[in-house]
């Protein structure tokens, strides 16, 4: 015969609980102080639309629901809460706690009242909007807060109308199926918004290498001509001295100043040694014909574009082809064009491929990246459909560079 020993609750099962409990209480403590996601939109012209759609639902089922009990309170209610959805988004918790207590007072006046059947109308459903919403916008606080209300409702709900088990369980099923919702929309947006911020933290580090290259190229060569002009001073008017120990001062600080600033964003990164494509280099990009579309490149420039533009020009002229012969379909050419007027830069990438839907400067990784580099230098990028067919992508930037 087998005995089965009982273990002892020792510190080891003490130590496990005490985890546990530090577990949870962290997990609490980072959704109450969790932020609530940036940009809410308030009432937007779609909601006028569901609001009117809604509206018109409540008072048609207050009208055509034989025995419905306090049909004018009913009604009343229905529309209210509807009213408040447009405003789900900027103040969740509390359009969700107004229009639950009103159906809560609603259903616990007639349970007092002993009033037959039910008093809210079906179009009360709607508050499963809320609910989304309050865990897609509030802030962390709010959600916790929210989530008692909605426990709260849901008991009362069930203390009042004693549902058999199955619709307890279909009601429970019912409420949190927009908050799981809600929340996986979150932190699917979260997730995408985390993404763009480090597409565009690669592209400013890439930019500022690329400026400081520049930056030092002719500041180097500005020092050389300093200390040039110093050995040669005994020799010229005494006014060239002064002025070249300046540039030299100058020059030099301004070297460092880059060095330690583009040092601080590299880490621990090498610098390539390749050198920076430029305007010149546009030519690169022409491909044989093929499977691949072929390149066409026209470039009229002003003598005087800065190197950090014409770096950015080819950069985004090479991810937009480099995007449309990839992923056009039936793509038979590709158009560059340059030209320079008014003091502008103007980059045209034009495909022949098949129309397609959608488009916009969210569209993927390196369209972001492109237009983080146009704005970091003062300009504007735009990417979408062309107007007959295929993909246009169009930057403008001063001959400069001088941005924000």
């Amino acid at each position: 015969m087998v005995r089965l020993r009982a273990r002892p609750f020792g510190r080891s099962a003490v130590r496990e609980c005490a985890y546990a409990g530090t577990v949870i209480a962290d997990a609490v403590r980072s959704l109450w102080t969790a932020p609530a996601p940036p940009d809410a939109p308030g009432p937007l012209p779609r909601d006028r639309a569901l609001v009117a759609v809604l509206a018109c639902t409540a008072v048609l089922e207050g009208w055509l629901r034989p025995a419905l009990p306090w049909r004018p309170v009913a009604v009343l209610v229905t529309v209210t809460v509807i009213l408040l959805l447009p405003w789900r988004r900027v103040r969740p918790l509390a359009v969700l706690t107004v229009s639950l207590g009103l159906s809560i007072l609603m259903t616990v006046a007639g349970s007092i009242a002993r009033v037959p059947g039910e008093v809210g109308l079906y179009s009360t459903a709607s508050v499963l909007l809320l609910a989304y919403a309050l865990f897609r916008w509030a802030r962390g606080r709010d959600v916790v807060i929210g989530s008692v209300v909605l426990l709260g409702a849901y008991v009362a709900s069930v203390v009042v109308d004693r549902p058999p088990p199955a619709d307890m369980i279909g009601g429970l099923v019912v409420m949190t199926l927009p908050e799981v919702l809600g929340l996986s929309t979150r932190f699917l947006a979260t997730a995408r918004s985390r993404e763009l911020d480090q597409a565009r933290s690669r592209e400013r580090e890439l930019l500022a290498r690329e400026l400081h290259d520049t930056v030092a190229h002719h500041v180097s060569a500005m020092v050389v001509r300093a200390q040039a002009g110093r050995v040669v001073a005994p020799t010229r008017p005494g006014a060239a001295l002064e002025a070249l120990e300046i540039i030299e001062v100058e020059g030099s600080r301004t070297l460092a100043e880059m060095r330690a600033m583009v040092g601080a964003l590299r880490g621990a990164d090498e610098a390539e040694l390749a050198p920076i494509g430029g305007i010149s280099d546009l030519e690169r990009l022409v491909r044989p014909a093929g499977d691949q579309p072929g390149v066409r490149v026209a470039v009229r420039l002003p003598d005087d574009v800065s190197r950090a533009v014409g770096a950015a020009l080819y950069r985004i002229a090479q991810e937009s082809v480099t995007n449309a012969t990839r992923h056009a379909r039936h793509a038979r050419q590709v158009d560059v064009r340059v030209e320079g007027r008014d003091g502008w830069v103007h980059l045209t990438v034009r495909d022949d491929g098949e129309p397609v839907g959608g488009g916009g400067v969210t569209g993927g990784y390196g369209i972001i990246g492109m237009a983080e580099r146009a704005k970091l230098l003062g300009g504007t990028l735009a990417a979408g459909p062309g107007p007959d067919r295929g993909w246009l992508v169009e930057a403008s930037l001063p001959r400069t560079g001088s941005g924000g």
